[in-house]
């Protein structure tokens, strides 16, 4: 049966902390009207429907919430269940408790509405939370009480229910610091998505607590002994169970045994100073062996959700292990609370909602990187399943902890390398990153970064910006899309310049006069294209789409007949069906040539090139400005072409001549690194007038990415000559 809660055993967990008349009588109005609105509703357990928003109203009074949190919790249901107005609230208990309820509104009344997507939904409840925590704390609370009574559900509704709750709630109360609530919202939720594997760890730890009890005991008596003979006299020592998910998660994720999880049973030490954490932590290492590589200090450096602790694993001395944690009275309100320690209400003190806003982003890290999400997201109208990736993927689940030169904590997935950090960073430092050091030491940028590791990012405001490179190195989602947002932007710009480029030429024999292609004419001409604007014309024609001559023949009104226009696509098939030879060159009249890319002078896609046919060795590609061409037979050389759908690299040589100084040559790598290129072969050498004569093989798709990186290098400050060899 549903433990029902009443408005008596609410307001009397209240007073323990509100005391004024005026808030007592708010939250009595509240409970009056909730309960006049919500009259004759029921819950699917038979219950008054008032019960429901008591419960919720009472889990945050746990939490020590403020009166209007407490009032928008008892009014929660009220805007979507009853006939009940913003205005109705907002006259009557402020505009503050109206905004309260009307975002839990908003973020609950679609929850389970199969027309609209999960997405849509936990993009709502995130967004939510950028403008007021309070929204997404009284929807914590809500949730926590339904899985409570979860019971009464379907069989698949409660499946639902209790994946979302794993999935978005869960790990919200973790990152708050909620700790209690996170606990019972895995362990209930468990239950039910996988109930003989939740049976079966319940079991184990109960049978090993019959076990341990003994031995828990033993050690709880010691410790107090050597605590006692130290002279630590203010103290609490309790012992503690781990919660059933996380077992669960550690012996499947981690692929562990039960018997192979350390701290499933804990004891902790409560002290009342920091420095009593640190002495009481040297007594028992003075005692008891400490187990290698299980120590954490999470005092000098707090997890995100503010939790601080000293964590050591030792051996007793009948080989049992346990772990310890000691924390100051403090502490253990953060880790029980997390947040909503440090929110507690309190009469003494004044704040506005932007103010305790401020406050919560200062001091969670992860907080504020929300609220810049949640602002981009505002602004680009980011689609939802793109807004919940990434808030999922780089927020929730982040769990890699790395520092800034300044010593700042910047959280990120688990295989985050250096673009990931920098784009965390901001925008701006990502699309102007050369190259990054960790730990004072120059590191390439697919490094994964470690917990610990300290990482500063090298700028230039010279970079032409990320490369399609990055997107594979790249694995937190919000760097990701930071990145395609960059390159789809560079490739439309460039695409439509070469579209108007290539329209111009073929225009410029015929003296046309092209202001005449406006929308109109290329909505008339190209709709069946789905092209409207001339903007979309010239990125169409920029991609290959529609050729040039179509635009110019349309324009002069000397379209081609349809006999030539099948001829052409017939030529053109033609060509098409010869470009998959693996050296992403075409020879005219052969499908599988023997052909070969001449090593003295390296061309790539873009370059012009001839074929010459070797004697034996098949048909040698040159760059047509390649010294050795000059000296060949003029009657062997034959028409070859660059394919177009080839997707692999070519090398080539660049020498940069420039000062012999220090750190040129790590420069010159770092700006390359920092593009599509990759570095097959480095010849540094000092010629008589002491210069730096540095040649590079490297890999490339095309001349364009050549050309790019050798604007680049030239920004290097003493480079003087840069030009590609060709012998």
């Amino acid at each position: 049966m549903e433990t029902l809660m009443t408005f008596e055993k609410l307001i009397e967990n209240v007073k323990t902390y509100i005391r004024r008349e005026t808030d007592l009588a708010r939250l009595e109005a509240a409970y009056q009207l909730s309960s006049f609105k919500h009259a004759g509703q029921v819950r699917k357990s038979g219950a008054p429907y008032i019960t429901h928003p008591l419960a919720v109203a009472y889990i945050l009074s746990e939490l020590s919430a403020g009166p209007n949190t407490l009032i928008a919790a008892l009014l929660h249901d009220t805007l979507e269940d009853t006939n009940t107005t913003y205005d109705d609230l907002k006259n009557q208990f402020g505009e503050e408790v109206a905004q309260l309820v009307d975002g839990v509104t908003k973020i609950g009344k679609i929850s389970y509405n199969q027309s609209i997507s999960q997405a849509d939904n936990h993009q709502k409840m995130l967004l939510a939370m950028g403008k007021d925590i309070r929204v997404v704390l009284i929807k914590i609370a809500d949730r926590l009480h339904n899985m409570r009574t979860i019971h009464y559900q379907s069989s698949e509704k409660q499946l639902k229910i209790a994946n979302e709750t794993l999935e978005i709630y869960a790990p919200l109360a973790h990152r708050l610091g909620l700790f209690k609530i996170k606990a019972e919202l895995e362990d209930s939720s468990l239950r039910i998505v996988n109930g003989p594997f939740y049976h079966r760890i319940k079991n184990m730890i109960e049978n090993q607590a019959i076990v341990k009890n003994v031995s828990i005991e033993h050690m709880m008596s010691k410790i107090k002994e050597y605590l006692g003979d130290h002279h630590v006299e203010h103290y609490q020592i309790s012992g503690r169970t781990k919660n059933i998910y996380s077992i669960y998660k550690k012996m499947t994720k981690q692929n562990k045994d039960f018997e192979d999880i350390y701290d499933i049973l804990a004891i902790r030490v409560i002290v009342d100073r920091i420095e009593d954490c640190y002495q009481v932590l040297g007594i028992i290492h003075a005692h008891f062996i400490p187990i290698p590589k299980r120590f954490k200090d999470y005092i000098a450096v707090p997890k995100p959700n503010m939790y601080q602790s000293l964590h050591t694993t030792i051996l007793s001395d009948d080989g049992s292990i346990f772990e310890v944690q000691i924390r100051t009275y403090e502490m253990d309100k953060v880790a029980e609370y997390g947040i909503a320690a440090h929110w507690a209400y309190k009469e003494s003190k004044e704040y506005s909602k932007e103010k305790e806003q401020f406050e919560i982003a200062q001091k969670l890290k992860w907080y504020a990187d929300l609220l810049k999400m949640s602002e981009d997201a505002d602004d680009k109208n980011e689609g939802a399943d793109e807004f919940v990736e990434t808030v999922k993927n780089d927020i929730l689940e982040a769990n890699v902890y790395v520092f800034t030169p300044k010593g700042q904590v910047v959280e990120l997935t688990k295989g985050s390398t250096p673009i990931d950090f920098a784009y965390r960073i901001h925008s701006d430092v990502g699309n102007k990153m050369v190259g990054a050091s960790v730990n004072n030491r120059i590191v390439p940028l697919d490094y994964e970064l470690q917990t610990g590791d300290i990482v500063a990012i090298r700028t230039s405001k010279n970079v032409t910006g990320p490369s399609e490179d990055w997107l594979k190195m790249a694995k937190s989602s919000h760097a990701r899309h930071k990145i395609k947002g960059f390159l789809n932007k560079l490739n439309k710009d460039n695409l439509l310049q070469m579209g108007k480029d290539m329209i111009e030429r073929e225009a410029a024999p015929l003296k046309l006069d092209l202001n005449q292609i406006n929308d109109e004419f290329v909505s008339k001409h190209f709709s069946k294209n789905m092209t409207e604007t001339v903007e979309d014309l010239y990125v169409e024609v920029g991609k290959g789409i529609i050729s040039p001559k179509t635009v110019i023949a349309k324009l002069s009104g000397k379209e081609l007949d349809k006999d030539t226009l099948l001829q052409r696509q017939l030529d053109k098939a033609k060509r098409i069906l010869t470009t998959n030879h693996e050296s992403g060159l075409i020879v005219e009249g052969l499908s599988t040539p023997q052909i070969k890319i001449a090593n003295c002078c390296l061309p790539v896609p873009g370059d012009s090139i001839v074929g010459y046919v070797t004697k034996g060795s098949g048909i040698a590609v040159h760059h047509e400005n390649c010294p050795n061409v000059k000296n060949l037979t003029e009657m062997r050389f034959v028409d070859v072409y660059w394919a177009t759908n080839i997707t692999r690299k070519y090398p080539t040589r660049i020498q940069i001549i420039g000062q012999n100084r220090e750190n040129i040559l790590s420069e010159i790598i770092s700006t390359i690194n920092a593009t599509s290129l990759t570095i097959a072969e480095i010849n540094a050498i000092s010629n008589a007038k002491l210069e730096s004569i540095i040649t590079l093989k490297v890999l490339a798709s095309n001349k364009a990415e050549i050309e790019n990186v050798m604007v680049n290098l030239m920004k290097i400050s003493n480079i003087y000559h840069i030009e590609r060899r060709f012998k």
